[in-house]
């Protein structure tokens, strides 16, 4: 392999080439046995990082040392739910980290629309 070969090979693994998913989630679609998380469930850290973690594991601990939503460990990781559910996963099966949801099932259930509120609120749009 010449210098400007290996140079090249160096310059396609710069810091900051994406890492392909299936390298950060261990080949895994899914999380195994995981509670259900939504994008708003609130994740808070029960322990440090140990020596030997995965770097995205070791990086949730760090940033829910005070409670975050999931959607936003899934911004500052910059990956997708799917990704962030199983990495989260591996961890509330460790306890390392908890999940508090943060609606209630009588919260979520669906609610008739306030029909006044909705034509106030097209009436507005229209005059836009």
């Amino acid at each position: 392999m010449s210098r400007g070969d290996r140079k090249r090979e160096r310059d396609d693994w710069e810091e900051g080439t994406p890492v392909p998913l299936y390298i950060v989630t261990g080949g895994r679609t899914e999380a195994e046995d995981a509670q259900v998380l939504d994008l708003v469930t609130l994740i808070v850290a029960r322990a440090e990082p140990k020596p030997g973690m995965r770097p995205e594991h070791v990086s949730i601990l760090r940033m829910c040392a005070n409670p975050l939503s999931v959607a936003e460990v899934s911004a500052y990781l910059d990956l997708p739910f799917s990704a962030v559910h199983v990495l989260l996963a591996d961890l509330i099966a460790d306890s390392l980290v908890e999940a508090r949801q943060t609606r209630t099932a009588h919260a979520t259930a669906a609610v008739e629309p306030d029909v006044e509120i909705l034509k106030a609120l097209i009436d507005g749009l229209q005059r836009l």
